[in-house]
């Protein structure tokens, strides 16, 4: 055989073996989540992100998880994972974490609308309800500016968007409350117009950000702009695509996604700054998995075309499986955080697991799992 034809040959098995490689198929997607999943919950009190004391079960960092296992839950062959979420419930009484205004501390009852749905007992919302309730008739006066007084106690920062939004939708859909979707609605466009930049189809993190440059590029944070493309997929699911409320939220939704086709790595990840490649190369998994997770998502929903867009899903997820170590941790986790940063193949957090199991449920339906 000529070196030529040893040549052709090579490169077709190359070919080959890297498209099979590639391939998704949906059994190895639940496969997988399942050991990702079984993971975190054996290695939930485990410490992260240099704390000196587990996260408090009804802070964001578990609220984020719980987003993604509750969606496994509805997956998995075993009850145990629903069990799991509902002793969690049941232990701290379906109340939302210590800050009555702080949208992190609302993150959590995304998780007891989710177990309302699966076992209908009332007991899982009311102090939802009530605490949303005193806030819409006591609503917070303060700035959107970053650290003007109490300034947090309304969504002036990005990773708000997917801690409290998506929970006034749920509730808006299960009552048929005009109340919750108003002031979801209203509270969202104040912070749209404040942090979205309409060159760049992306969020700034805070008012901090605005204007400052990282090795010439513009600061937007990957798993911050993660955060608002996962709660868009979170709202939307509770809207009606007729409505006014939806549209508004699509075209967001859309702006970010066309962006996000654009500045994916070749690698599949998104860099820990997004318009900042060369200068953050080290792999992100928690973005990286919010917007595998969105892609996916409006693929699913017949929003993106799918020859556009399931190649950046397909390199997206297989990034994300690269970093699962033969245990089920997920790697390349950046720890707790406002901006570009570092990530480590050894550390992980909660939050991540949860984008993760996001983005499988999405995969899953995407490549023909039912």
């Amino acid at each position: 055989m000529n070196t030529l034809k040893i040549i052709t040959v090579f490169a077709v098995f190359a070919i080959a073996t890297f498209t099979q490689a590639q391939e998704i198929k949906p059994i190895e997607v639940k496969k997988v989540m399942g050991k990702v999943a079984d993971w975190q919950i054996e290695h939930y009190h485990d410490l992260y992100s240099g704390d000196t004391k587990p996260h408090h079960p009804l802070d964001w960092t578990n609220g984020a998880l719980y987003v993604g296992m509750v969606k496994w839950a509805a997956m998995a062959d075993d009850d145990k994972y629903y069990n799991w979420l509902k002793e969690i419930g049941e232990k701290h009484e379906w109340k939302l974490h210590l800050r009555k205004y702080h949208a992190d501390d609302h993150t959590v009852g995304q998780l007891y609308v989710e177990l309302y749905r699966k076992y209908m007992d009332e007991n899982m919302l009311e102090p939802t309800k009530e605490q949303f309730n005193f806030i819409m008739l006591h609503p917070a006066q303060t700035s959107l500016q970053w650290k003007s007084p109490y300034h947090q106690s309304r969504w002036n920062w990005c990773d708000a968007l997917f801690m409290s939004p998506p929970v006034w939708a749920k509730l808006y859909n299960i009552t048929g409350e005009e109340k919750y979707l108003d002031f979801m609605m209203a509270e969202y466009k104040a912070t749209t117009n404040f942090l979205f930049d309409k060159e760049e189809s992306l969020y700034y993190r805070d008012e901090s950000y605005m204007g400052k440059m990282d090795n010439g590029t513009k600061i937007f944070w990957s798993r911050g702009n993660g955060w608002v493309f996962a709660g868009l997929t979170n709202i939307m699911n509770e809207l009606s695509p007729q409505s006014e409320e939806y549209k508004y939220f699509l075209n967001i939704y859309k702006k970010m996604a066309k962006k996000l086709l654009e500045i994916q790595t070749p690698e599949g990840h998104w860099s820990m700054s997004l318009l900042g490649q060369e200068f953050y190369p080290t792999p992100e998994t928690s973005g990286s998995s919010f917007y595998t997770y969105g892609l996916a998502w409006g693929i699913n929903k017949r929003i993106l075309d799918k020859a556009t867009y399931a190649p950046a899903v397909e390199k997206g997820w297989n990034a994300m499986v690269g970093h699962v170590t033969k245990e089920g941790m997920l790697g390349y986790v950046q720890p707790i955080g406002a901006a570009p940063g570092k990530a480590w193949a050894d550390k992980t957090e909660v939050y991540g697991t949860g984008a993760f199991l996001s983005a499988g449920s999405e995969v899953y339906k995407l490549y023909g799992g039912e």
